[in-house]
C-alpha cells in the first residue's frame, strides 16, 4: 500500500526576478512524496497556480486522484488520470524516484541510457531590466559560458548590447517569452544576430506561430510555450530550430522522453528548461539534458538558498543528481 503526501513550499529568491509578462518574489513549488516498502519517491513543480489564479490548484489536482495514486497506479495509468501540466509532472517524476528506489537501480537505466547520467552546463538567465542593470547582472556573472537574457519589451537590442560589452566572452541566448510584435522581431533579428545571439526563444504568443511559416532566421529560433508536449509539434514544423522541452509543460519525464524522441525524428533540436524550482525539479531535468543542445536548469542559482541535499553546481555546470536527492 502507498501514502501520498502533497504540500505546497514557497522559497524566496536572490532578487526579484523579472519576464515579459511575470515578475516573480518567490518560487511558488509543490511537492509530491510517495512511500511504499519503506522507500520514498519524490517530485516537484510549478504551483502554476500561484501565478493564474485563474487555474485549478496544483495541489487539488492531485488530491482528485489520491486514491488511484495510492492504490498503486502506474506511470502509463497516469497520462490518462491528469493533462500535460505541473500536476502531472510532480507525480510522475515521483513515480520514478519511486521504482528507481525499490529497483536499486539509477534512473539512467531505467530510461535506457547506455551508461550514467553525464554532467551538463547550463545557462545562467538574466532577469528582464533596464540595459544598466542587465549589464551589471552580466558582469557580475561574465566567469558563465552562456548567459541567458530575459527581453520582451521595447529597447531589447540595447539590452543585448550592455550585456555584451559587459561579458564579451560569454555565449548568449534570449527569451522574449512571447513579448514582441511582428514589427519588433524583425526589427530586432538582424542586431540580436550582429551581437552574436545563438538562439531565440518564443518571439510571440502560442497561436501567432504562423507568421513564421516561410521565414527564414538568422538565429535560431526555439518554441517554448508554443510546445507543451508531443501534441504541439504538428504546428511547429517549419518555423522552428528548437523546441524547449519542460517538464511542467509536458506533464512529466515519461512525456517529455516521448517529446524528444518525436521532436528528434522530426528534424528539432531539443532543449530542455526549467521554471523557478530547487534541486528537486531539476534533477529529473538532467536526464533530458542527455539529448539536448541547450539546457536551462539553473533555477536553483536563482534561489536565495537550495533544499538539501542538493544538485551540485560547478560554476555553470551541474553534476548528476545524487540518489539521496532523486532518481
Amino acid at each position: 500500500m502507498r501514502h501520498l503526501t502533497v504540500s505546497a513550499e514557497q522559497w524566496p529568491l536572490r532578487e526579484t526576478f523579472v519576464i515579459s509578462r511575470l515578475v516573480q518574489e518567490h518560487g511558488e513549488v509543490v511537492v509530491v512524496e510517495i512511500e511504499q516498502d519503506g522507500a520514498v519517491g519524490r517530485g516537484e513543480c510549478e504551483r502554476a497556480d500561484a501565478f493564474a489564479p485563474d487555474r485549478t490548484p496544483v495541489v487539488d489536482e492531485i488530491e482528485a486522484i489520491r486514491n488511484r495514486i495510492e492504490s498503486g497506479i502506474d506511470r502509463d495509468e497516469l497520462q490518462a488520470l491528469l493533462p500535460s501540466g505541473p500536476a502531472r509532472n510532480a507525480v510522475d517524476c515521483a513515480l520514478w524516484d519511486l521504482e528507481a528506489k525499490l529497483a536499486g537501480r539509477p534512473i539512467s537505466r531505467l530510461v535506457g541510457l547506455d551508461g550514467p547520467l553525464e554532467p551538463a552546463t547550463t545557462v545562467f538567465t538574466i532577469s528582464l531590466g533596464s540595459p544598466e542593470k542587465m549589464a551589471s547582472d552580466a558582469k557580475a556573472n561574465r566567469h558563465r559560458p552562456v548567459l541567458k537574457l530575459k527581453l520582451g519589451r521595447e529597447g531589447d537590442p540595447d539590452r543585448v548590447a550592455a550585456v555584451r560589452e559587459a561579458a564579451p566572452a560569454a555565449r548568449i541566448s534570449v527569451d522574449a517569452n512571447t513579448g514582441w510584435s511582428e514589427v519588433q522581431f524583425r526589427d530586432y533579428l538582424p542586431k540580436l544576430a550582429a551581437l552574436g545571439v545563438e538562439l531565440v526563444e518564443q518571439p510571440f504568443a502560442p497561436g501567432q506561430d504562423a507568421i513564421l511559416e516561410g521565414f527564414k532566421s538568422s538565429i535560431p529560433l526555439a518554441a517554448d510555450e508554443s510546445c507543451l508536449d508531443r501534441a504541439s509539434l504538428s504546428q511547429l514544423a517549419g518555423k522552428y530550430d528548437y523546441v524547449n522541452v519542460k517538464l511542467d509543460k509536458a506533464g512529466g519525464l515519461t512525456e517529455a522522453l516521448a517529446l524528444v524522441r518525436e521532436a528528434k525524428s522530426l528534424g528539432f533540436g531539443i532543449m530542455v528548461g526549467c521554471n523557478i524550482g530547487t534541486s528537486l525539479a531539476m534533477a529529473p531535468g538532467m536526464v533530458v539534458a542527455q539529448f539536448a543542445s541547450f539546457v536551462d536548469l539553473d533555477g536553483p542559482l536563482l534561489l536565495a538558498k537550495d533544499r538539501e541535499p542538493g544538485l551540485r553546481y560547478e560554476g555553470s555546470t551541474i553534476l548528476p543528481p545524487d540518489p539521496a536527492l532523486w532518481g
